[in-house]
């Protein structure tokens, strides 16, 4: 099976990336080592939907200040 590996955006530690092949395309976001989502799609266009709707939720939660204790 080949695969095709592209990351889509980084935003600090967390990545976003498609994962690509024959059978349609994977959306996996990473921290670190860790993959904390996969989606499947059976296109691409979806998944970069997808993918820039969850940039924007990263984006903002990076930018949320600091909860005071």
């Amino acid at each position: 099976m080949n695969q095709d590996e592209r990351e889509l955006w980084r935003i600090g530690d967390v990545e976003c990336v498609m994962i690509s092949c024959c059978s349609g395309a994977e959306l996996q976001v990473r921290r670190g080592d860790a993959i904390v989502l996969r989606e499947l799609y059976p296109t691409k266009s979806d998944l970069y939907e997808r993918a820039l709707g969850l940039k924007s939720e990263y984006q903002v939660a990076q930018d949320a200040p600091e909860p005071r204790v």
